[in-house]
């Protein structure tokens, strides 16, 4: 099976006749945006937005001499994923990471211990309302009002810089949806559909809220040891300056940086879901804290992704899901007046409520364990209302594109498919200051998802039995009778 093919596709044209055209109005882009459960790149949004001058070179004068941290990691491709404990971190200026990423020699200063030709630097997840709290002026700069969401800006969208062959593991984000603007350089995403989830091996360890790791390194897989991954669907995608990447709720994504320097905005946008999500993320986090905490306790939380300070105290965590299931149930409460609201209305308001409902405008969080329904892709009529096209354009799985020939069809569907031309972003959830080392032999932790000390390759480890208890299909189960319970 070849699982990364790499097809031709029409090249996408960023322009637009006309300054200051938009191809979608707000309200239609952010229907888009809210009903849509496949990814789609925009095009010609965003070629007003200030934002697009912010390369590195820019932030850099921006930012002055702040420092700021960055993970380091391997160029040479491993079976392992290089999840967030297998790095280094260093602190240094976008100064001092725009002259190692030209190749200069760097005999002092924090980039001095890794060669350019063997590692790659990241500053990730840096929250922008973080990075400039003394430039506020610059938050303007983004506007995802143009997407139906007036009021978000900088303040609530996180920056990601890197250099070539920077990479986010394979992931799927528990919270919401995600807006990915690609403002320098091009980032290859591989995408995954919800119902992969099987084929992708997931595991919380390490553990980091909000986020669902995969075992598999999808840039080299191990098919001996993960054979089921041969099922999984790559939607891949490349994307260039100016475009903006929907990552749908729950999809999985693998994130690399494909030219020498890369910069990326994001926002993700809060769904009804999330209500549930966060009971889902409660009873994964009392659980994993709790057999982890207990499994070696002298050897501390290195379970822990850096992006988590510390494990919390069950105590802490039963509070924490008892205030996640009573903000589900507000939200139900909220659902239950709204649907009474709208029976008692006439027949033109009803027939606009089903409208909604059949393009998924219906909160889905608010009703018990919809994770099925909100998951599937739009019916085939459905599909046919959404106005794909040269300013939309689906992220399509690859035997499609191969199938096609990248080609746009008579109805003026254009399929956008890999390509080192192509076009394809970047993501992720709440992020705590991360941890940093500054040892230049060895990275700051050395634990991968499934590695306890001194265990053998045929014995049973606790990371093997929080994988199958903490499974997103078995805490689904879980949420579901707790809030059940909870209803009666």
């Amino acid at each position: 099976m070849v699982l990364f093919s790499t097809p031709t596709h029409p090249v996408l044209d960023n322009t637009l006749e006309g300054e200051g055209v938009k191809p979608f109005p707000p309200e239609n882009a952010k229907e888009i945006v809210m009903s849509l459960q496949q990814p789609v790149v925009f095009c010609n949004m965003v070629s007003d937005w200030p934002a697009l001058r912010w390369n590195a070179e820019y932030l850099s004068a921006l930012l002055g001499g702040r420092i700021i941290q960055f993970r380091l990691g391997l160029k040479a491709v491993d079976l392992v994923p290089q999840f967030e404990t297998r790095c280094s971190y260093v602190k240094a200026t976008l100064e001092e990471f725009l002259a190692w990423s030209c190749g200069q020699p760097c005999l002092s200063g924090p980039f001095s211990c890794y060669e350019y030709s063997k590692y790659w630097a990241y500053a990730d997840y840096k929250y922008i309302a973080r990075v400039f709290e003394d430039k506020p002026e610059v938050f303007q700069d983004i506007r995802w009002s143009d997407f139906g969401f007036p009021g978000r800006s900088g303040r609530e969208s996180t920056l990601w810089i890197g250099s070539e062959g920077a990479n986010t593991p394979c992931h799927l984000d528990s919270y919401g949806c995600n807006l990915v603007l690609q403002v320098q350089g091009r980032k290859r995403w591989h995408l995954f559909p919800p119902g992969d989830t099987h084929f992708l091996y997931p595991t919380r360890i390490p553990y980091e809220e909000s986020s669902v790791f995969s075992k598999v390194n999808i840039a080299n897989p191990d098919l001996k040891r993960f054979p089921e991954f041969r099922n999984a669907t790559a939607r891949v995608v490349t994307l260039s300056p100016g475009q903006v990447l929907l990552v749908p709720r729950h999809w999985w994504h693998y994130v690399e940086s494909i030219d020498p320097i890369t910069v990326s905005i994001n926002s993700w946008i809060e769904l009804d879901a999330d209500h549930e999500a966060r009971v889902e993320e409660a009873i994964t986090r009392m659980l994993v804290c709790a057999i982890k905490s207990a499994e070696n306790p002298c050897e501390g939380d290195l379970w822990l992704n850096p992006t988590e300070v510390e494990a919390t105290s069950h105590e802490t965590n039963l509070q924490y899901l008892n205030k996640a299931v009573a903000a589900y149930f507000q939200c139900l409460k909220a659902s239950v007046s709204e649907q009474a609201w709208s029976s008692s209305t006439g027949a033109e308001q009803r027939t606009s409520k089903r409208r909604k409902r059949e393009v998924g405008w219906e909160p889905e969080g608010c009703r018990l364990l919809t994770r099925e329904s909100s998951f599937s892709t739009l019916k085939a009529e459905e599909l046919q209302k959404i106005p794909f096209g040269p300013h939309l354009i689906p992220v399509v799985p690859q035997s499609q594109e191969t199938s096609s020939a990248g080609a746009v069809g008579s109805d003026g569907r254009g399929l956008l498919a890999e390509d080192e031309g192509g076009h394809g972003g970047e993501l992720h959830c709440t992020r705590k200051p991360l941890g940093m080392s500054n040892d230049c032999d060895t990275p700051a932790h050395r634990v991968g998802s499934d590695s306890s000390p001194n265990a053998s390759p045929t014995t049973l480890s606790t990371n093997d039995l929080l994988d199958c208890l903490v499974n997103p299909h078995v805490i689904n189960l879980v949420a579901r009778l707790l809030l059940e319970r909870t209803r009666v």
